[in-house]
């Protein structure tokens, strides 16, 4: 069977058009990839499909089409969160490479044990460059807990994140956190009940000289609180601002709150502070003593004792000690 000439020439003539478009395809494609983006250094990717991220950047300013979002589904899919390109202006092929391919640029934090809410939202806006007077606002509006709701840990949050988000992320986390251990230790998870243990524990936090100490502590404060008396214990002084200040006598006298456990009898309204996962667990199963009273020997640890007679022996003791201490140190 032969071809016709003519039709010879017409399947030529669909060839030679098919590879002039495709050039012209190749061309425009490179064209457009070399088209150059403005951009800023750093730059937030949200969360979402390729099509949805490609959109909200639109919306953003960001000269991107269909066919951005074609390129993306062969390339990868985007990092989430704050990411360093380097430049304010980027190829457009550049530019979508470092959208899958550029680490998210992370900032490290971390709330120690004991630490005050006041001292942390202090540090973070240091830490973060944020207005520490919005980081106080939405932690009032996100914590079921005036202090100790978020816990003592490191977390790892993106680049510019702003007070809303960060203060929303970090009692998000630590609230599933206080669920789960809730959970797994009374089969349930009261924010009423909760609240108690995280007052004793922020106590604990405070007054335990160590770990092993904390199940200890945690007994005395409920064998006292079972006798209805005082707990008379430093620690509690030990709130907002004043968390690294010495308590002194002038303190106690004139300190009126309920943090004040030398002139009020029960618990403090409220946790002193952030709460580690030691203390937590001795709030919950205290250590089985009939313990009333401890004092910080010259060790730095606590001695602990059953009844007043002792606990004023250990004193002296103690008293002795630290002179002996001095003298050393005088010699």
């Amino acid at each position: 069977m032969t071809i016709k000439r003519s039709n010879v020439f017409r399947i030529n003539r669909w060839i030679a058009w098919a590879e002039a478009f495709a050039l012209v395809l190749i061309i425009s494609f490179t064209f457009y990839t070399t088209l150059p983006i403005q951009t800023t250094q750093t730059l937030f990717v949200p969360q979402g499909s390729i099509g949805s991220i490609i959109s909200q950047l639109t919306k953003k300013g960001y000269d991107l089409s269909v066919i951005d979002t074609t390129i993306l589904r062969f390339m990868g899919t985007p990092k989430t969160g704050w990411i360093h390109l380097g430049k304010n202006q980027l190829n457009r092929i550049d530019f979508l490479y470092k959208l899958t391919n550029t680490k998210a640029m992370i900032h490290k934090v971390t709330l120690i044990p004991g630490e005050t809410s006041e001292l942390f939202f202090e540090s973070l806006a240091t830490q973060l460059d944020l207005n520490k007077e919005k980081l106080k606002k939405y932690y009032q509006e996100f914590s079921p807990y005036p202090e100790a709701g978020i816990y003592a840990d490191t977390y790892h949050v993106p680049y510019g994140i702003k007070e809303k988000h960060l203060i929303h992320f970090l009692v998000r986390e630590s609230n599933k956190k206080y669920q789960r251990i809730s959970q797994k230790v009374y089969g349930t998870y009261s924010q009423k009940q909760w609240l108690r243990i995280l007052v004793i524990a922020s106590i604990i936090q405070k007054e335990a000289a160590n770990n092993k100490e904390m199940p200890l502590i945690s007994s005395v404060i409920y064998n006292r609180l079972k006798k209805g008396m005082r707990l008379q214990m430093d620690g509690t002084l030990n709130y907002g601002k004043y968390s690294h200040i010495k308590i002194t006598p002038e303190r106690i006298k004139t300190d009126l709150s309920s943090f004040n456990t030398y002139k009020h009898k029960g618990l403090p309204h409220s946790p002193i502070g952030a709460v580690s996962l030691s203390a937590i667990k001795a709030a919950m199963k205290p250590a089985k003593t009939e313990y009333l009273y401890f004092m910080k020997n010259a060790k730095g640890q606590h001695d602990f004792s059953k009844t007043f007679k002792a606990h004023r022996k250990v004193i002296k003791n103690v008293k002795k000690q630290k002179a002996k201490e001095r003298l050393k140190k005088t010699d």
